[in-house]
């Protein structure tokens, strides 16, 4: 997400950051206790960034892996740390390759 020092997102923005519909985050608020956004007056869901970090990695767990919700669910209270840990190696490897992918079409194109 571009701006983790927000201190709420609204669901739109979640979803749209994962790349998955509106209605499959609330699906998975309903499946998974450890996402629970707190809601304005008018009932607008509010994520923190905690929040959303967990949401990658549920996001990670079911559409990366393919594992289904209840092994989703069996993987966050077994190996939340570790799962983490490898989510944030990813994102810096890609981020990485995006760098690297840019260097190299700049050099093709002095060529």
């Amino acid at each position: 997400m571009e701006d983790l020092g927000k201190k709420y997102y609204k669901i739109r923005d979640v979803a749209e950051f994962l790349g998955v519909p509106a209605a499959t985050l609330r699906y998975w608020e309903t499946e998974f206790a450890e996402i629970n956004p707190s809601r304005t007056p008018t009932g607008i869901r509010q994520y923190t960034p905690a929040d959303v970090e967990t949401l990658k990695i549920i996001h990670y767990l079911i559409r990366v892996k393919g594992l289904k919700v209840e092994a989703a669910k069996q993987q966050m209270k077994s190996n939340r740390n570790n799962i983490s840990k490898k989510l944030k190696v990813i994102s810096e490897l890609q981020d990485l390759r995006s760098e690297l992918e840019i260097m190299l079409k700049t050099l093709t194109k002095r060529k």
